[in-house]
């Protein structure tokens, strides 16, 4: 589905004008990516790839809700929105909220990084570690503070989760009790019209937003034409795009849908021999899991021809700097403090 937001209706302006842009995000809904990227001239194609379902068997997460509730684990530890969903809708299966059982249980919150923690702040559950730089598992091990006298962890993650951030906790010392909390499986197949537009190069460049995306965009759609651009979000992202072999032209410098199409403005003026235009923001982005708000950046440049076709993509290279109106803080977590986040 093409998604060009109405309030930014009329002929597009800017360094990707005229760009269509394959976005792996569903189409329901408001879309931060089509604004983000129109904000810079684009038109965002937004096809679901992945789709993510509850577990087959959710007693074990019901248990171990009632045992947040009933103060059994210390910390509660969140990295990603859809666990946020999963959570708030078990917890109303039992009569209750995420927000109480945290409450009555006097449970430290972490989450992954900004995004996560505002899908938990909407959720009504104060947040009080988010890892500085980096979002990602490694980050937030790193965060993390020495076991105290409530040492077990809740961690509720998805079903492809790396053992990072579980194994990183228990090698310091901490009780990680790891449930499944929701399942990531493909999505339907593209329609025939993207295929198309993706074998002929008329998508001009595609976000990667995770490991599983980049999975099913490789088996679905195939590798593209050399004109087409791929930018992943992140490091867990970009090092399986090149395991199968898909050539990068950009890294996100922050894990924010903000930053990626950033990223992607920086990757164009470097395949077509431009300067890079400077990117600015004046909101707060979502990040690579959810679609949450997003700043509609103001990206500025020249304007933008196409590259010729057979063109190679330049290698790929960290970039599209997102400049935030607040560093994003460590702990605690300022509300409406943007900053970078993957998850993949």
């Amino acid at each position: 589905m093409n998604d060009r937001p109405a309030a930014l209706a009329g002929p597009p302006t800017g360094p990707l004008a005229g760009w269509r842009v394959l976005v792996p995000r569903p189409v329901a809904g408001s879309s931060p990516a089509a604004v983000a990227l129109a904000a810079v001239g684009a038109e965002a194609v937004l096809v679901p790839l992945v789709a993510t379902v509850p577990p087959d068997d959710v007693t074990a997460l019901d248990d171990t809700l009632l045992a947040l509730g009933a103060g059994w684990y210390g910390w509660l530890a969140v990295t990603s929105a859809a666990a946020v969903t999963v959570l708030e809708a078990r917890a109303a299966a039992g009569g209750t909220t995420l927000a109480t059982l945290v409450a009555t249980g006097g449970v430290t919150v972490a989450a992954v990084g900004p995004g996560t923690a505002r899908a938990l702040r909407e959720a009504g559950v104060e947040v009080q570690l988010v890892p500085r730089g980096e979002s990602t598992a490694a980050a937030l091990v790193s965060a993390w503070p020495a076991p105290d006298a409530r040492p077990r962890v809740l961690f509720p993650r998805g079903d492809l989760a790396a053992p990072t951030f579980a194994d990183g906790l228990r090698a310091r010392g901490w009780r990680v009790d790891d449930v499944v909390a929701y399942r990531t499986v493909p999505a339907p197949p593209p329609p025939e019209d993207v295929r198309a537009a993706w074998s002929s190069g008329e998508i001009r460049a595609a976000l990667l937003t995770s490991a599983s995306t980049v999975r099913e965009l490789h088996d679905r759609l195939g590798t593209p034409p050399a004109r087409t651009l791929l930018v992943a979000i992140g490091p867990t992202t970009a090092a399986e795009a090149a395991r199968l072999g898909l050539p990068l032209a950009g890294i996100a410098a922050t894990q924010t849908m903000a930053g990626l199409v950033a990223a992607l403005v920086d990757a164009a003026a470097v395949a077509e021999g431009r300067t890079a235009p400077a990117a600015d923001t004046t909101g707060e982005a979502t990040d690579g899991a959810t679609d949450d708000r997003v700043a509609r950046s103001a990206v500025t440049g020249s304007g933008d021809a196409a590259s010729p076709p057979g063109a190679a993509p330049p290698q790929p290279r960290a970039g599209g700097t997102f400049v935030s109106p607040a560093a994003t803080p460590s702990v605690p977590q300022q509300p409406g403090a943007p900053g970078p986040e993957e998850i993949a």
